[in-house]
């Protein structure tokens, strides 16, 4: 089970690709191999034990809270569980635990490579690796940044925070298997070094769907699932000094994103879906698809109010009178599902996105 894999990798892969409802009654052993994100954690649950076969056996070497602990032992005393292989838990160190002292379980440290030689060796690593960008802001063999030399650094530094929100906001609202990407650069930023650039977009992409990927591995990643990547650039633009556009395609549909840099280095979206708007990203924003009809920000602006949210920014954007419209909201705390449920029950809502950036 994997959601973000497409039919094609997992062919490539030769496994079949199943839903979790039709994974549970089938397995013998299930072993998790997922980051924790919110859509992860608790996945492995009571709701879940009930769906599998009795004498089931589950693994977890990825991350605690993937499982349920609480829900594990019962599951185990019942007898559904026959047994379970666990080395993360839902509290770490795990010095007190539900699981310890049972005999259908095997407890061991997630120890990866924590030992006293590694440790030593990845800090004398660490402090080169420091000296060369304190000395002339280069930076080779950085855990998570691609080279960039010291005369592209101050060049990049707007451009890489443009181009994680880009990532960012389009792996946040992507709900299905990436199948295509494609980064557009224009203007000034056909002029660039791209390849650290294009690492970031595809980072900011990939983090809401897996937990640990920064600019070093994301291509790598990318790659590993078959993610086609293609980097374009064209000439100077009439109305932008320099524009970044992303487009992602998926098995459901395809979106593409732009954004630009004011006065020099301040990040604005400037286009959603081939819709013009002009925003700018804060850290709790709400992202909204809708018809464009009467009344319908007063409504939003009210279910928002009556929720105890408070409006920073307000963007809006149309296609055309009576068509397709978007909204992007800063708001002053992170919107709840609880919250964005209200907003989607509004009349003409189509989507309703919660963002973090």
């Amino acid at each position: 089970y994997d959601p973000y894999l497409t039919e094609e990798r997992a062919a490539d892969l030769g496994v079949e690709k199943v839903e979790l409802d039709e994974l549970f009654p089938r397995a013998d052993f299930i072993s998790l191999h997922t980051p924790m994100t919110d859509a992860t954690r608790g996945i492995v649950n009571a709701e879940a034990f009930a769906k599998m076969k009795d004498g089931v056996r589950i693994i977890n070497c990825a991350r605690g809270g993937l499982v349920v602990e609480a829900d594990l032992k019962a599951a185990i005393d019942s007898g559904k569980v026959a047994g379970a292989a666990m080395d993360v838990f839902e509290e770490e160190p795990a010095k007190e635990n539900v699981l310890f002292g049972m005999e259908q379980v095997i407890a061991t440290p997630h120890l990866g490579a924590a030992t006293d030689e590694a440790q030593v060796n990845v800090a004398i690593q660490v402090a080169e690796q420091l000296s060369d960008y304190l000395l002339d802001g280069t930076v080779v063999n950085a855990i998570n940044m691609p080279s960039v030399s010291a005369e592209d650094a101050p060049k990049l530094a707007p451009y890489l925070k443009l181009a994680e929100q880009l990532g960012s906001f389009a792996g946040q609202v992507t709900e299905t298997a990436i199948k295509k990407v494609q980064i557009e650069y224009c203007g000034q930023a056909a002029e660039l070094n791209t390849k650290p650039l294009t690492a970031v977009v595809l980072q900011g992409l990939l983090s809401p769907l897996l937990e640990s990927v920064n600019m070093v591995s994301a291509p790598s990643v990318a790659k590993e699932r078959n993610i086609e990547i293609s980097e374009v650039t064209c000439d100077a633009l009439d109305e932008f000094q320099t524009k970044i556009t992303l487009t992602v395609t998926t098995e459901a549909q395809t979106r593409a994103l732009s954004g630009t840099l004011f006065a020099g280095d301040k990040p604005r979206i400037v286009e959603i879906k081939g819709i013009a708007i002009d925003a700018e990203l804060g850290p709790n924003m709400l992202f909204i698809t809708n018809e464009d009809k009467p009344g319908f920000i007063g409504a939003l602006g009210t279910a928002l109010g009556e929720s105890d949210i408070n409006i920073a920014t307000f963007n809006l954007g149309r296609d055309k009178a009576d068509g397709d419209a978007i909204a992007l909201i800063e708001v002053d705390e992170q919107v709840s599902e609880e919250i964005a449920d209200k907003v989607r029950a509004l009349p003409h809502v189509v989507r309703a996105i919660p963002l973090r950036f």
